[in-house]
């Protein structure tokens, strides 16, 4: 028989639910405002970073069409290069000769390229450098279904092999390499990769290379991503690879929660100095998911993630994870503070994965106010993630996990809380508990789970904390020193 909760208890998890749903209620009427509204616009200040304002901050001076702030010196309509947005016609050409004609302005401060109302097919096209890609609420750029008119492209330097395959990779629908100052802004228009028809040819094993992310950006700078929808990509959604100073904000990305496989959110990959915030997610696997390379090929790129700051998010993801660092770390990753986040109806909350043969390090990595609502396992930390991409990895390249911190970590429905398993070879160190308060759908032993952990609790959390945490108290005064710190109570059977 369950024993009933202590009043205590009772009440306060009843006014956490209250708070769930007022925070509920506050988050969805904010996404409703972005999808309906949606209207901001982007200014580039001297500093070179970047800002959001609503458009009633911003002068409309392009006279063809009142939907598009001008946000370049010269803007130019799809349509004025032949573009018929009927969801048939196959606008690739119009696409390039667009972005050609901005590409011979770059010295003058770029170009903008108007995308108005309508279905515009296109196969995959590039962007270039000092250039806006501004989508008009209803335009909706769709990709073909057809993989022959897919570029193939090398394999990512610090992953040596297509993620599913040897040899080339399919490249992006919307590509960029070596660029520095883009935006891809709008009206919430959106972006289709129409990623069913790569799902099924996925899963039944008929193709051939590794499929191609919907939106990736190479090697890049100053690059911005807001106020539009990213939908059904044919593998990871939005992925800057090896920029610097990126911002995501007011996103909607979107895929089928189940059988969209690896339809990733946004994918940071040795990215440094990025900010992701104010945006809602659900896909078919991870919200978020920070990399930086795969075994020895992560480690001999050596581009660690870094500084990246996520914030006042939304996510949903019922087969994986709302934020996961790893698996593919070995380039280092630290610096990384999560915050203001629900995560809901998911497999599991905030994640951190990795195993030996990564190498590289996850280190000073900041949680804080992570609500979590109705999930498998909460909180979870995995040292044997052992999908590696040949046989050349060194297994005795071990990770390095230290200095993680949870604070303010609330939620309710959560089946495990806690799971953090390091091992003999990959301890987790120093990790901090302070402030938590997940309710649980049912009490069982067994719901806040370590193994080789070294860390602390600062004042009173809930569910109780594994022995293998020092406890302090609220002022910060060591009560009790663990001695079980290598103790071992892991069990998946929950």
């Amino acid at each position: 028989m369950v024993e009933p909760l202590p009043i205590t208890r009772r009440r306060f998890l009843s006014s956490h639910k209250s708070l769930v749903t007022v925070f509920w209620i506050a988050a969805f009427a904010s996404l409703f405002i972005w999808q309906s509204r949606g209207k901001g616009a982007l200014y580039r200040g001297p500093s070179g970073l970047s800002s959001v304002f609503w458009w009633t901050t911003i002068q409309t001076t392009t006279t063809a069409n009142s939907e598009f702030p001008r946000l370049r010196p010269v803007a130019f309509n799809l349509t004025d290069f032949g573009a018929v947005g009927d969801g048939v016609t196959v606008n690739t050409e119009a696409f390039e000769r667009a972005v050609y004609a901005i590409s011979k302005l770059a010295k003058k401060g770029g170009g903008q390229l108007n995308v108005g109302p309508g279905k515009w097919l296109t196969a995959p096209f590039n962007l270039t450098s000092v250039m806006t890609l501004f989508l008009a609420e209803d335009a909706e750029i769709l990709a073909v279904q057809d993989e022959s008119l897919w570029p193939l492209l090398p394999p990512l330097p610090s992953y040596g092999y297509g993620r599913e395959h040897y040899g080339p990779r399919y490249g992006s629908f919307i590509h960029g390499q070596n660029l520095k100052d883009v935006v891809v802004t709008g009206n919430n228009g959106s972006i289709n990769g129409q990623g069913v028809y790569w799902w099924k040819k996925y899963r039944a094993k008929l193709l051939n290379h590794t499929r191609g992310p919907l939106v990736q950006i190479m090697w890049s700078s100053d690059v911005v991503f807001a106020n539009i929808t990213l939908r059904d990509s044919p593998f990871w959604t939005l992925h800057p690879y090896d920029c610097k100073n990126v911002t995501i904000t007011n996103m909607t990305i979107l895929a089928p929660v189940f059988e969209a496989p690896n339809t990733d959110g946004i994918d940071p990959d040795s990215c440094e100095d990025m900010l992701i915030e104010n945006s809602y997610i659900s896909v078919g696997d991870d919200g978020i998911a920070i990399k930086s390379g795969w075994d020895q090929y992560g480690t001999n790129y050596g581009r660690p993630s870094k500084n990246i700051l996520i914030r006042n998010l939304i996510i949903r993801s019922m087969v994986s994870a709302g934020i996961s660092i790893g698996s593919e770390m070995s380039g280092g990753v630290s610096n990384i503070t999560v915050e203001n986040i629900l995560i809901w109806s998911s497999r599991r909350g905030v994640r951190i994965k990795t195993a030996p043969g990564r190498g590289g390090y996850v280190r000073d990595i900041t949680f804080r106010n992570v609500t979590l609502d109705e999930l498998r396992v909460g909180i979870v930390i995995k040292t044997d993630y052992n999908e590696h991409p040949d046989g050349g990895f060194n297994p005795q390249a071990f990770p390095v996990l230290e200095n993680i911190n949870y604070t303010g970590i609330y939620g309710q429905g959560v089946r495990v809380p806690v799971r953090m398993q390091g091992t003999k070879e990959i301890p987790v160190k120093n990790v901090t508990f302070r402030d938590m308060s997940v309710g649980i759908t049912y009490k069982k032993k067994h719901i806040f789970q370590c193994a080789f952990v070294q860390g602390r609790v600062i004042g009173t959390i809930f569910p109780a904390p594994c022995e293998n945490l020092d406890r302090y108290d609220e002022q910060e005064q060591l009560v009790k020193q663990s001695d079980s710190q290598n103790a071992t109570d892991i069990d998946y059977e929950i």
